[in-house]
Parts: structure tokens; sequence; C-alpha cells
């Protein structure tokens, strides 16, 4: 194996106006490279998703956190919440159908296709992804850094999400839609007033991932009907670029164009 050199810098930004910008961590392979989206509010900010956690977001952008936060994860998966454990000070959320697998989460999470196994690579090779490496980084976060013996760090949320709940930042309030499909408690944020979805994992401009343990295709079936319904301006995603409603109603319809016969009858 290739030794990797230290990246001089580990997390980008890009300021998308109106408050919001994005991080994220480009020396990660595109499965596990999550969006990370920090709001600025009136009385409070939030931050959705938090990373891989290879890395210290909060000292990487310090100058965003200034001011009394809510921190929310999309979903329990390790590139999403790893930062996470940096925030526990902070107002941490989930959806309830995952806090105790956040809560618990502390376990090793290796970065090595070897140690992640043949079943890990066929299962996201077949979803359309590539490994052209053994390492899922391209580089090192700081000198030392062993990438198989990362460890994902447990959080207790500081309270849970459910459908009907709103997270209020002063002159900006967001829905938090239950969005299951991808997990069971996958959500996103939702601001009518702008037509902003932050949508996690549910829906992104990519190999879209249905086929963990804790996926249920059905659910995501309903979830994708859901969103083609939804009147969304732009959707900041869990992964890869933001979009429009043209583009989330091609990706859910392609989805629901695609899915299998044995889903369909069991949605019947």
């Amino acid at each position: 194996m290739d030794k990797l050199k230290v990246a001089d810098q580990w997390f980008y930004r890009r300021s998308l106006g109106g408050g919001i910008t994005l991080l994220w961590e480009p020396r990660v392979h595109p499965l596990l490279r999550c969006n990370i989206w920090h709001i600025r509010g009136r009385d409070r900010d939030m931050l959705v998703d938090t990373g891989l956690g290879v890395s210290s977001l909060r000292e990487a952008a310090a100058d965003l956190f200034g001011c009394p936060l809510t921190v929310v994860a999309t979903h329990s998966h390790n590139d999403h919440v790893g930062g996470m454990h940096e925030f526990a000070k902070d107002s941490c959320a989930i959806h309830k159908a995952e806090a105790e697998q956040l809560s618990t989460a502390a376990d090793e999470m290796a970065l090595s296709l070897t140690q992640l196994g043949d079943d890990f690579v066929r299962l996201f090779s077949s979803a359309g992804y590539q490994f052209d490496s053994e390492l899922l980084i391209s580089a090192l976060p700081h000198e030392g850094f062993e990438p198989e013996k990362h460890m994902l760090q447990a959080v207790t949320p500081s309270y849970t999400l459910d459908v009907g709940d709103y997270i209020d930042l002063g002159n900006r309030n967001f829905e938090v839609l239950h969005l299951p499909g991808h997990s069971p408690g996958s959500i996103g944020l939702w601001e009518a007033n702008t037509g902003t979805l932050f949508s996690g994992d549910a829906i992104y401009d990519g190999p879209l991932i249905d086929q963990l343990p804790e996926s249920d295709r059905v659910a995501y079936a309903k979830t994708m009907e859901r969103l083609i319904g939804l009147p969304v301006e732009q959707v900041l995603a869990g992964h890869g670029e933001s979009f429009g409603r043209e583009k989330q109603q091609e990706i859910a319809r392609t989805y629901l164009a695609n899915i299998d016969s044995d889903t369909l009858n069991t949605r019947r």
C-alpha cells in the first residue's frame, strides 16, 4: 500500500449566500464524502451533518461556530455523524428511530477495503460506486493518522426528532420530514417559505443506496412519491451537487421506475 501524504487542508467550503455555507472533505471517497451544511440564523445557527470525523471540523471552521448551535444528523451513518462528538455540548438532535444507534456507536470504522470486506465492495460497486484504491481516503488528515484504526465516537443526542417537529433559528424555521428508506430514521429539513430542502441521503444526485441491512425499499418508494409532490426550489443534499425541482422529480421518478416488481407488489 502506498504511503499517503498529509493534506494541506482537509475541509473545503463554499458560501451559497443567504447565510448557508457548504463544507466538504475532498480527500474522502465519494461514497463517504458527506455534504456538511451550516445555516446562519438570527437567534441560533444550525449545522446539518458533521462528516467523517477524521479531522476536527470544529477547529477547521471555528469562525462559523460562535453562536448558539443546533446540530442535526440527517441519519446515523458514519459519514454523517463522524464529527458529531465535537459538538456534544451543543444542542444535538437525530430522529428517534436512530438515536440509540448514535448513542452506542463507538466502534472501529475502518477506511480500508480489506477490513471492510468483499461484501462491502460488491454492494457498493453494484450500486454504481468505483473503488480504484485500497483506502477510502486519498490523503492523511494529519501526521500519524492510521486509516485502519479510525474509530466512530458515540454521542448521546440532546433530544430526538419526529414528524411535525420544527427547528427554529429565529428568522428561519425548518420542518422535520421523516424520509425513511435509505435508513429508518432518515430525515429532511424543509423550509417552506424558501422552498429549500436539506435532504440528507433520502435523495441526492448520485447512486442511491437501498440495499443496506437497515434499508427498506418499500419505505423508500413512498419517500420518493412524497418528494415528487414537494414544491422544492432547491435541494441541498447529503452528497453531490445541489439541484432544483426538475432534477429532484427526475431522480425520484427514475427510482420508482427501476424498483423491482416484488417491491411494487408489496406496496399494493
